[in-house]
Parts: structure tokens; C-alpha cells; sequence
């Protein structure tokens, strides 16, 4: 088994072998450059419009959807198909956004898939106030055929699914899904105990199902917690004290 140090020296090395092969393929779309982004992609469109044909999506009544730019197709059409997004803000400095399309004019709803659009149309929700998840989208810089998932290497995705799993609004089994280029497919990516792996890859053509086998963080690992994201993220706080209360 690889020491943290070695598993992390080799998830920066593939996030950089991808980040340069979009570039350099020019599929990369804007903003550009893509280096330590969620890279937006040519075909990003064509890739969210194969994964809201999902059975398991279709079936969804509230999705939490990333606010990175590739996933702006993916906010726009669950919103026409009347879904409701949670969204968090970015790096969670504000929390979570609620976008319910009944609330939304319809004329609106391209733009409230927009990150500025977004804070426009839709709520900003305390933790006790965000439904019942039932699928998820994540964008990612690299994924695995076996489900395998690097995001910028921040840690936010993560958090947030830890912040979700510990107020109860997801589970182990609600899926979770990403967009991505084909170029950003890799063989294999080492997992850590606070990484999320992916139920469904969708590409600009073709969908994967994993059926990965990892387990998944049951909530925030708060001892891989650094003081700076403590201070960043205001919804940490009343979690550190009900988790300390219960133990």
C-alpha cells in the first residue's frame, strides 16, 4: 500500500498529464487555461444530455449539482426538466443554494444555471433547511473506469459530500455521477479514505457504470481537517460541535 505522501505525488502527476492533454488536444473550452480547474471541455453539452437520460436522474426530484463551468449544461437542463439543484457556492464560502424551477421564470432558467445566475434566482439554505438528496453530479479533473474520481485536489467535493452524509440528506447508495471529456478516462487512480468514487461516468460518447466498489467517507474525516478550511467553511463549525456532542 502506498504512503499518503507517495498517493498524493501520483494523483497531482495525473491531474497535470490530464490538464495538459486538453490543452493540447484543444478540446479544452473556456476558461482557459484549464490547469488547477475543474476543466471545462468541447462536448460538455453532448455529455450532460446523455447523462440526464439516465433512468436513475429522471427519476431524481432533487439533484446536487457542482458549480464548476462543465456542469453548467447538466444545472440548465435538470432546472427544464423541473428538477430542484442544491448547489454549493463556490469553495462553500456561502454555503449551499436551493434552485427550484417553480420559482424561476422560465425565460430565466439558462441563466440560473450560471454561478452569478444561480445567486440571482436561487436561496442560500442553512443545513437544516436542504432536502432529501437523490442523486448527484460531480465534476472531476480525471476518473477511472472502476470509478475512481480527482477533482482540482482542494478537498471541496469531498467535504461537501461529508457535510451532506452527516445531516442525513444522502447515503451510501444515492448515486453520484460525473461529466467529463473521454481524455480525461484513465486507467486507474489511488483512492484515499476521504475520497468519493463515481456510480456513472458520462462522456460526450458513451456512459459508464462503474458498479465501483469502494466504500465512501460516512461523513467528515475531521482529523484531515486543516484550520484554514475550518475558518473558510461557517456550516463546519455547528458540525464540529454536535459531532463532539455525541461522542
Amino acid at each position: 500500500m502506498k504512503a499518503i505522501s507517495e498517493v498524493s505525488r501520483v494523483k497531482a502527476s495525473i491531474r497535470e498529464m490530464v490538464w495538459r492533454t486538453l490543452e493540447r488536444e484543444n478540446v479544452a473550452a473556456f476558461p482557459r487555461p484549464v490547469y488547477g480547474r475543474i476543466p471545462n471541455f468541447i462536448g460538455a453539452r453532448e455529455a450532460a444530455e446523455r447523462l440526464v437520460e439516465s433512468p436513475s436522474l429522471r427519476g431524481a426530484e432533487t439533484v446536487k449539482v457542482n458549480p464548476d463551468a462543465p456542469q453548467q449544461w447538466v444545472r440548465r437542463l435538470l432546472l427544464q426538466m423541473g428538477k430542484t439543484i442544491i448547489m454549493p457556492t463556490p469553495r462553500l464560502r456561502e454555503g449551499f443554494l436551493l434552485l427550484d424551477p417553480r420559482r424561476i421564470p422560465p425565460a430565466s432558467l439558462g441563466d440560473a444555471a450560471t454561478i452569478k445566475g444561480a445567486f440571482a434566482h436561487g436561496v442560500k439554505v442553512g443545513l437544516e433547511q436542504i432536502p432529501s438528496i437523490d442523486f448527484i453530479v460531480e465534476g472531476s479533473v480525471a476518473v477511472s473506469e472502476r470509478g475512481g474520481r480527482l477533482g482540482k485536489g482542494e478537498g471541496y467535493a469531498e467535504i461537501e459530500y461529508g457535510i451532506l452524509r452527516e445531516i442525513g440528506v444522502v447515503t451510501e447508495s444515492t448515486p453520484i455521477a460525473t461529466t467529463v471529456h473521454d481524455l480525461q478516462l484513465v486507467a486507474d487512480i489511488p483512492l484515499e479514505p476521504f475520497d468519493v468514487p463515481v456510480d456513472l461516468i458520462v462522456t460526450p460518447t458513451r456512459c459508464i457504470e462503474t458498479r465501483s466498489g469502494y466504500p465512501r467517507p460516512n461523513g467528515i474525516i475531521w482529523h484531515l481537517l486543516d484550520d484554514r478550511k475550518l475558518r473558510e467553511i461557517p456550516q463546519l463549525s455547528s458540525l464540529i460541535e454536535r459531532s463532539r456532542g455525541g461522542r
